[in-house]
């Protein structure tokens, strides 16, 4: 019997295949607006430049300093540029610092959102915003912060360096791994789940060796949708509460950190939600934690935190702050496993 749940879904329209970043000025009209600040990394300012001549007259400007992590201090300078502009809307191009910012100037202004993903963040269909002030990264969950239109366009992938590809696609993957054990899950968000890191895992493998095949490509897109649809429909646990810890107060790399922490999260949670992670355990080999390693190390991912800077000496303040207002979890959060935990992502250890 199909137990009793709720599904809230999220509004928004999805533009996905090759060439669909010809749309933009379409989509910009859509929402009802009439001149968009363009947001990008400084990486790729010069993306946002050619956008910008691509849309003529409904390019406001182009703010190119978004930040992992989504400082407050550049969201404060990002509003500065949106007003001196007269801009009404924002168009965020890149993966998941330029997607916060956007999400961030939303959240205080309300302006409409046209995000053109060239990541597998997949936080571009969510509503939540993670922002970072004085070394502590909190989230927020609102309606006024989900995009209104996200386009994926495979092409504008097929040069994203391999290394990237791996880690933001195994990023994306958390956000699935997490939603199958959720205290809020449903079939629904169980089947996208499990599908979009399907997709995923047989895209990362073909990416690897062939970087620029465009089927591959399209196929990272269309999990890294999945793996973020579910996430902005259930409620986060363990996985995020550590990456958050790591990414904000230790200034950690965003997809990285999130692809280390991966194997070892879900292996915590591994024996309390053996039932709801059995089918993703399945696409890697029977069991959740050692296949996940087993998958990284195969794509050449990154496997100890140690490898990002972090030092040993700092172990013991993150399994503090991280058991701190904890999220709900299906294994009881303890300090002491939490730091074991953390040993283990330190140092690349594979999890049993």
């Amino acid at each position: 019997m199909i137990e009793k749940f709720a599904y809230d879904i999220n509004p928004g329209r999805v533009l996905f295949g090759p060439g669909t970043l010809g749309a933009v000025a379409d989509e910009i009209e859509r929402v009802g607006a009439k001149r968009a600040l363009i947001l990008s990394t400084p990486f790729q300012r010069a993306d946002a430049l050619r956008l910008a001549e691509q849309i003529g007259p409904l390019a406001a400007g182009v703010f190119s300093n978004a930040a992992m992590h989504t400082p407050v201090d550049v969201t404060e300078q990002a509003l500065t540029a949106f007003e001196a502009s007269r801009a009404d809307c924002v168009v965020a191009l890149g993966g998941g610092s330029t997607i916060g910012l956007g999400k961030a100037i939303a959240w205080r202004n309300d302006a409409p959102q046209v995000v053109i993903a060239t990541t597998y963040a997949g936080s571009e269909v969510t509503s939540i915003l993670g922002q970072t002030e004085n070394g502590i990264k909190t989230t927020i969950r609102h309606a006024k912060i989900l995009p209104e239109v996200v386009i994926y366009d495979p092409e504008l992938t097929l040069d994203l360096p391999v290394a990237m590809s791996v880690t933001s696609g195994l990023n994306a993957m958390a956000h699935a791994v997490e939603a199958v054990y959720a205290r809020d899950r449903n079939p629904v968000s169980s089947l996208m789940a499990v599908e979009g890191v399907r997709a995923l895992r047989d895209a990362l493998r073909v990416i690897v060796a062939r970087p620029r095949e465009l089927d591959a490509r399209s196929n990272a897109l269309y999990g890294s949708w999945l793996c973020g649809s579910v996430l902005g429909t259930v409620g986060m646990a363990l996985h995020h509460k550590l990456c958050h810890t790591l990414g904000g107060s230790f200034d950690l790399p965003h997809a990285e950190t999130h692809a280390i922490v991966l194997p070892h999260s879900a292996a915590y949670n591994a024996s309390a939600a053996a039932d709801a992670l059995q089918p993703l355990a399945d696409l890697f080999g029977g069991s959740i934690g050692s296949g996940l390693h087993d998958f990284c190390r195969s794509l050449g991912a990154p496997l100890a935190l140690k490898d990002l800077g972090l030092e040993e000496a700092q172990l013991d303040r993150a399994a503090d702050l991280a058991v701190q207002n904890p999220y709900w979890n299906p294994r009881p959060i303890e300090r002491e496993a939490i730091r074991a935990l953390l040993q283990r992502a330190w140092e690349g250890t594979r999890p049993e």
